[in-house]
């Protein structure tokens, strides 16, 4: 039933089921469900005496704080499109935005909450939009994505499973990412449902958000590969008990076989890749909990439940064969309606029905897909295509390296060439350039094998902590 997602069905509904239980523990104030529902009615009441009607957009761009939680719970009352813009972004980068989404009402960080009597339940509608989530914009101008209360509905069901339909269940859940993300504001319903209790902090430090695991007892830590490597270097990780850690589940971004074998090992937990993107609505491929090194080390799964994925030749809708490399598609009943009044960009996005992600990989005999890179990551050195990620996932588990990227470099013979971007675990142990080579040379072409190395502190990230290629490229430059 669509209506048992919709956010404002969900809270009433939690409010009478968990009442007193606490639904948010974070910046802001602790809430519970109770109190989750009652400040909601209020500032519903709000919004609709500020003009918000059915249909319209009020953008959100407030930090990740209790009053944030409650905005999106009564803009779901009201009727309106919740539109979450992540606070960190320049703010000439959230104008932009603001602009393209052409709100009713916006609320930023110090504005007071409209208050006034509550306004009616509305009937559920199954294809009136819920939210657009704008995508990271690492490629370009970010884009907002449309979901409807129909699509959201799917994503329950694809995250849960034989469970979707069930109240309660959950506990404390560590929220990694802004609530603007795609993680939260598609899945934010059914977190509520099953009776979370959502943990934020102000500001994602690795050892505030050990010392919240350790204390709140999580079971499961989300977040994206940076996160967990940063995780694994923080000072503070063996000396907290982090024995409550069943399973790590990591998206967003390419996690290195080194850093997966590292995390399961020292956190004791299970460790799921997880791709997808925003226009996916947040689900797509996964490994299994368990899986064999060679899914869970060297690939991104197979498609959830629910969920199609093939690979194509690029700019077509050609299927290539097992084993070759071409465009990840995926198709899933939680995907986008398509971008906020840009039609131009959804059909060059969703073509018969399948995403075209602009991802490089392959999917072999046993099903397992796997990630060679972006379309427009890849360097040309001497003729040669070079996949960025390919070349990543076997130097970063070279004993001396926390963490690495490659970057091209312009070069007046070879016309591009690879450079290694570097953490280093101790700064007193730095790796040569032809030891990287050489820790490569077996698994690599020579041609795919840096011609430079640059060492930094940290890897350039995006608000959404994916690893940032304009500022790879700058540093490869530099």
């Amino acid at each position: 039933m669509v209506d048992q997602t919709s956010l404002d069905v969900v809270v009433r509904g939690a409010a009478q089921r968990f009442g007193g239980r606490t639904a948010w523990d974070g910046p802001g104030g602790s809430l519970t469900f109770s109190e989750l529902n009652d400040r909601s009615d209020e500032v519903a009441g709000g919004l609709a005496g500020a003009g918000v009607r059915i249909g319209d957009r009020v953008v959100l761009t407030r930090a990740s704080d209790a009053d944030y939680l409650i905005a999106a719970v009564a803009i779901s009352k009201v009727g309106g499109v919740a539109v979450g813009i992540n606070p960190s972004l320049a703010e000439v980068e959230r104008a932009r935005l603001i602009e393209s989404a052409d709100p009713t009402v916006v609320l930023g960080s110090g504005d007071d909450l409209p208050r006034a009597k509550p306004v009616a339940p509305l009937d559920a509608d199954a294809d009136r939009v819920a939210s657009i989530v704008f995508t990271s914009g690492t490629t370009g101008t970010p884009k907002g994505a449309v979901f409807t209360h129909r699509q959201l509905d799917a994503v329950r069901h694809i995250d849960l499973g034989p469970v979707a339909d069930e109240w309660g269940g959950g506990g404390p859940m560590l929220l990694s990412t802004q609530f603007a993300h795609v993680g939260i504001t598609t899945k934010l319903a059914w977190y509520l449902r099953r009776g979370h209790t959502l943990v934020g902090l102000a500001k994602w430090r690795a050892d505030d958000v050990l010392d919240l695991v350790s204390r709140h007892r999580i079971t499961s830590i989300g977040g994206v590969a940076p996160q967990i490597a940063l995780l694994l270097r923080s000072a503070r990780f063996d000396d907290l008990d982090l024995g409550c850690v069943e399973t790590l589940i990591v998206g967003g971004a390419f996690s290195p076989p080194a850093l997966v074998a590292e995390a399961k090992e020292r956190f004791g937990a299970d460790y799921s890749i997880r791709y997808s993107s925003t226009e996916s609505g947040g689900t797509g491929i996964g490994t299994a909990f368990g899986a064999d090194d060679d899914e869970a080390l060297a690939s991104i799964g197979r498609p959830r439940p629910g969920v199609a994925a093939r690979i194509v030749e690029p700019g077509t809708s050609i299927e290539v064969p097992t084993g070759e490399i071409g465009e990840l598609c995926v198709r899933t009943p939680s995907q986008m309606t398509g971008y906020w009044r840009d039609p131009e960009a959804t059909a060059d996005t969703i073509r018969d029905g399948w995403i075209h992600s602009g991802d490089l990989a392959l999917v072999d005999e046993r099903g397992l897909f796997r990630l060679r890179g972006r379309i427009k990551e890849q360097y040309v050195r001497g003729g040669y295509n070079v996949a960025p990620s390919e070349v990543e996932a076997v130097l970063s588990d070279h004993p001396l390296v926390a963490e690495l990227a490659i970057a091209p470099r312009p070069d007046d013979v070879m016309g591009e060439i690879g450079v290694a971007v570097v953490v280093v675990r101790d700064r007193d142990a730095v790796p040569t350039l032809s030891e990287l080579r050489e820790h490569g040379r077996d698994r690599l072409a020579a041609w795919k094998l840096p011609e430079a190395l640059v060492v930094v502190d940290a890897l350039p990230l995006t608000p959404m902590l994916k690893v940032d290629r304009a500022g790879l490229a700058r540093i490869a430059q530099s």
